[in-house]
């Protein structure tokens, strides 16, 4: 196993050398003079500078050097999942309505506070110019994302075949897939709590999250063997290993938001409780709650105008109901069962790697 050296965990470091890869990948001129006008420019930069823990582009390049692929042949497509995911992250904060994301202003809150301060507009106006510029700069992304995917034959030299399906399967299957979850995940924190149940939140996870993961474990295997078979058991295995790793990245998540540290996570605490969300965090806590304790749960999960010290008490009850460490125990399960999707791989640096990826997805504070 790799363990750690005298320069620190020798897993976070290859993990920063990937993130660092692919964020240079992506802060080449010839990129940047694409997008104009200028505020359109900077949006799509806002995250990318900021910097991100990179985990599904990291995964798509352990998983094709893992069967025997060169790294260098998939950093496009790594890039292409990067900013992929960036798309959705700009969305996802418009619809959760979220001022902070990675110790900065969302895009929607940074240009809404440009509008005033640049522009002129007035707060009403200025707002609906914030959410404009984040809807659009998520739709120049989404594109941008396919067209990398595209370089993967044209400066890598990948069979074009792989090259389609991987589009495709980008374009449609994950984007409906995701923006089933999205949608359900809103559905769900406005219907009363006794029509939701575990199975259907965990589905919904995984839309949200794991299937984005899935894509970059199948890519990964797809380009390193440089063939587009979905029955390849290389494929299918680092399909269903990254799979599992997205449902227990999302349960840490899930976890973090409820009791993480504000200044590593970028993020405020708490916002889960006032959104609503339906975490089986909430699902477990509320089997295990007496009635009154059931009461003071839900008069705070969702309630937008929530004081600090409700949402404080409603924490104080989801960790004393064991919600938080159900949560965790099933996320560990998740990667139990991850891991045992590698054992169709061969020996090698690269698998070695990918079984720390996997625990890292729960060991993470951030």
């Amino acid at each position: 196993m790799i363990n750690e050296g005298k320069g620190g965990n020798v897993f976070e470091e290859e993990l920063s050398r990937r993130s660092a890869r692919v964020y240079e990948y992506l802060s080449r001129d010839i990129y940047r003079k694409r997008f104009h006008p200028q505020h359109i420019q900077q949006a799509v930069y806002s995250y990318i500078n900021m910097g991100g823990k990179s985990l599904r582009p990291s995964v798509l390049l352990f998983s094709c050097g893992a069967v025997g692929g060169e790294e260098e042949k998939a950093l496009p497509a790594a890039a292409a999942v990067e900013v992929y995911h960036t798309w959705t992250l700009i969305h996802d904060d418009i619809i959760d309505r979220d001022e902070r994301r990675r110790g900065g202003p969302t895009v929607h809150r940074a240009f809404s506070q440009r509008a005033q301060r640049e522009l002129g507009y007035g707060k009403k106006e200025a707002d609906h110019y914030g959410i404009s510029i984040g809807i659009l700069v998520g739709d120049q992304l989404q594109g941008w994302a396919t067209s990398l995917l595209s370089e993967l034959h044209t400066t890598s030299g990948i069979d074009p075949a792989v090259v389609l399906f991987l589009i495709n399967a980008m374009d449609m299957d994950v984007q409906s897939t995701l923006i089933e979850g999205e949608v359900l995940d809103v559905q769900y924190s406005r219907l009363p709590v006794e029509s939701i149940n575990e199975d259907l939140i965990l589905d919904m996870l995984w839309k949200k999250t794991g299937a984005l993961y899935e894509f970059a474990g199948k890519a990964g295997a797809m380009i390193g063997l440089n063939n587009c078979s979905s029955d390849h058991p290389y494929v299918q295995a680092l399909a269903q290993f990254a799979s599992q790793c997205g449902i227990a990245f999302q349960l840490q998540d899930d976890i973090l938001g409820i009791i993480g540290d504000e200044k590593k996570l970028g993020k405020p605490v708490g916002s889960d409780v006032k959104e609503g969300k339906r975490t089986t965090i909430l699902y477990f806590s509320l089997k295990q709650a007496s009635e009154d304790q059931r009461k003071s749960l839900l008069k705070t999960v969702g309630n937008e105008s929530a004081r600090e010290e409700e949402i404080a008490r409603a924490i104080d009850l989801l960790r004393e109901l064991g919600g938080i460490e159900y949560t965790r125990d099933l996320a560990r399960a998740y990667v139990r069962e991850a891991v045992d999707f590698l054992g169709a791989l061969p020996p090698s640096f690269y698998k070695e790697l990918l079984f720390q990826f996997a625990e890292y997805m729960i060991q993470r504070e951030f």
